[in-house]
């Protein structure tokens, strides 16, 4: 017994850029420069199954209080950051641009609750089962704006929220990563393709120096946490046959073309 009730497996990985972030480098690399900026995109991703079904991973930024002027004051606009998003509501827009549809919406699985991943839970009321990880759920049940956490995201009636610890299989092909550090609870997904297998790191490890030179993301709640999920991502992307996305890695091909994953 899965979490999501879809038949089959994967038929391929549709990438989503949900809007943009200013982030220092030494945020996002232990060591990096805390002067040097990069706008990195807010990524999210539907795993696609026969028949029409999804999953969707991650959801991007709450574009009501993006776009509220006193509430993005209060929930966005820190020293040095703010949540840039494309018009229109980009999660919304872009599931119908790649042909999926809500009523065929299986599930969600957040890797962790920072506002840049929690924010389209709106669009998930009195929807599908949402699967967090227990100790993302319990911290951020208490977590506040310094955390970059918007509790407004997430405490809302009406969410279906499924609670699990460690690894744990999602639906067929689709596994949940225990990957904790950056958060209390952060996961990464792995996902398998037909010829390949992905891994999305998410906030685990937000550019691709992080995996490929084993340098864990400067945010950390879990400093030792975090090394040891970034050197298990390491170890999976010199697999054979599996790839290692990074989360906000502007020049990562994928996120730059968007187009579903393997191409058919």
């Amino acid at each position: 017994m899965t979490l999501f009730a879809v038949k089959g497996d994967p038929l391929g990985l549709q990438p989503f850029v949900l809007g943009y972030e200013p982030i220092p480098e030494a945020m996002s690399v232990e060591g990096g420069d805390p002067a040097r900026f990069l706008l990195e995109p807010v990524t999210a991703a539907a795993v696609v199954y026969p028949g029409g079904a999804w999953v969707l991973l991650d959801t991007g930024f709450n574009v009501d209080t993006v776009r509220d002027p006193e509430r993005r004051a209060a929930q966005y606009n820190y020293d040095s950051y703010t949540a840039v998003v494309p018009p229109g509501d980009p999660l919304a827009d872009q599931v119908r641009d790649a042909g999926l549809h809500w009523p065929r919406l299986a599930g969600c699985a957040i890797s962790h609750l920072h506002l840049d991943h929690s924010g389209g839970l709106r669009l998930l009321e009195h929807g599908p089962p949402v699967v967090l990880q227990r100790a993302e759920w319990h911290f951020a049940a208490t977590a506040t704006r310094a955390d970059a956490y918007a509790p407004g995201d997430y405490l809302r009636p009406g969410l279906d929220i499924r609670l699990i610890d460690g690894d744990t299989v999602l639906a067929p092909g689709l596994t949940a990563l225990d990957t904790r550090g950056h958060t209390p609870g952060h996961q990464s997904f792995r996902v398998d393709l037909p010829g390949t297998t992905v891994v999305l790191a998410c906030d685990a490890a937000d550019l691709r120096v992080n995996i490929t030179a084993r340098r864990r993301c400067g945010w950390a709640a879990d400093p030792g946490a975090a090394q040891r999920s970034v050197e298990r991502l390491h170890e999976l992307d010199r697999l054979d046959g599996v790839e290692v996305w990074p989360g906000h890695d502007p020049d990562w091909p994928v996120w730059r073309t968007r187009g579903l994953y393997p191409a058919r």
